[in-house]
């Protein structure tokens, strides 16, 4: 442990570096949520550490000669059994019982985030761990020699090559009834941890390519969760493109979900991006094979506008774990996206209209989309596009809204009919 090289390590939520406080280390979690405040940004999305001690950076598979870790700690969303040896040298997990300084830390920051306004996003599983480098698998909880739980994963690990690991489709098969309770379990404990906490947005996997049939299982059990509790959690959706339509196309189970998250696949003018679920490959290898580039604003207000209409009572978001998906702005939200990426000096007055105002598709022969608040106001990107507000009659003051968000008066028009709009990318009409 290096503190003057800390600062450089990020943010980590559940990162132990006993006796030390701060960046890098065991961060203040006040700290981060200012940071964020601070950046714009509104969502921290947090997954568990892909391993516990940072000896295995060397991506080495073998087992470790003793338990002499040192810090800092990426804590595990599991408790230690006391009992046997696992590959870190540590005893092994008891997958049936939960790292309680992990999961206090979660529900923490998600109190201090609630009151800021800020959101937290709960990936359940990190699938990092089943697929790529054979590293990934070596130290993971999951693994057979690594707990006292009797997974049933085959040993030694099915290295390819020697080097490579392919878990995943073991992992996703829940026909094993071990596993299946074991995968329940920690399921309902993602939900219990926060009960009262308004502002959590529970995720299957941060990286997740896994197949329709484990995705049916995630929900179907925060479903059952429900039943028995009473309470509904916010769920978002971000899966692989089949999956995502086969489970909102199954009414039982797209009522569980809250929020369309368009993360592992994406419609570019080169071409569609949208590998099936379930072929045990991680997201980054996927977009190796794929040439068409990442989508624009634009782009991703196709994707949003067509998915708005398709299902019009959920939340649609584009969150990528990369840079890929974090292009949405005004022609995004305009389109009906939620958690655009605005600029921070976006006018006050124009952020807090936005929520009051629902995806209305006025011009569908040209890329115009719009938002309105009936009788009210209109948000409009599509510069110099004509818009018919036959359905809107009466005096509107007209805003022309820059790239950075500021807001100057463009003059008045007339509704009740089709009307030029003025040539500005974004237009705020607001009725006198």
């Amino acid at each position: 442990m290096h503190p003057a090289e800390a600062p450089a390590y990020g943010e980590n939520l559940t990162r132990f570096a006993p006796g030390r406080v701060g960046p890098g280390l065991t961060d203040d979690l006040n700290e981060i949520a200012d940071l964020m405040v601070g950046k714009g940004d509104v969502a921290l999305d947090h997954h568990y550490g892909l391993w516990y001690d940072r000896r295995r950076e060397d991506h080495e598979r073998v087992r470790r000669m003793s338990g002499d870790v040192w810090a800092p700690f990426y804590e595990q969303p599991f408790a230690r059994s006391g009992q046997g040896t696992a590959w870190d040298g540590l005893s092994k997990y008891d997958l049936a019982k939960y790292n309680p300084w992990y999961w206090s830390r979660l529900k923490q920051f998600a109190g201090i985030c609630d009151d800021r306004g800020l959101i937290l996003f709960n990936e359940n599983y990190f699938q990092h761990n089943i697929l790529e480098a054979g590293a990934h698998w070596v130290d993971c909880p999951w693994r057979s020699a690594n707990n006292i739980n009797e997974t049933g994963f085959p040993e030694p690990p099915p290295f390819a090559g020697d080097k490579r690991i392919f878990m995943a489709e073991q992992f996703y098969d829940v026909s094993n009834s071990v596993r299946r309770k074991l995968h329940e379990g920690f399921i309902r404990q993602n939900l219990n941890n926060f009960t009262n906490e308004g502002n959590v947005i529970q995720f299957t996997s941060a990286e997740f390519t896994g197949p329709l049939a484990f995705e049916q299982f995630w929900l179907d059990t925060i479903r059952d969760w429900e039943a028995q509790t009473g309470l509904h959690p916010l769920v978002a959706l971000a899966t692989p493109k089949n999956v995502q339509d086969a489970i909102l196309a199954d009414d039982a189970r797209a009522r569980v979900v809250d929020l369309i998250c368009f993360r592992y696949w994406w419609q570019t003018k080169k071409g569609l991006f949208a590998p099936d679920g379930g072929q045990n490959l991680s997201p980054r290898q996927f977009e190796r094979q794929f040439k068409g580039g990442t989508p624009t604003d634009e782009d991703l207000a196709d994707m949003t506008a067509s998915y708005r209409q398709k299902y019009p009572s959920k939340v649609v978001i584009a969150s990528g774990e990369d840079e890929d998906m974090s292009h949405g702005g005004w022609a995004f939200v305009c389109a009906g996206g939620s958690m655009p990426n605005l600029p921070q000096t976006t006018d006050e007055r124009l952020l807090k209209a936005i929520p009051h105002m629902q995806p209305w598709f006025a011009n569908k022969e040209q890329r115009l989309w719009a938002l309105r608040e009936a009788g009210k106001q209109m948000l409009i990107y599509g510069a110099g596009g004509e818009v018919d507000l036959s359905s809107e009659p009466g005096t509107f003051r007209v805003n022309a809204v820059g790239r950075d968000g500021k807001i100057s008066q463009a003059g008045t028009i007339e509704g009740g009919g089709k009307v030029k709009l003025p040539d500005a990318e974004v237009i705020w009409l607001v009725k006198e």
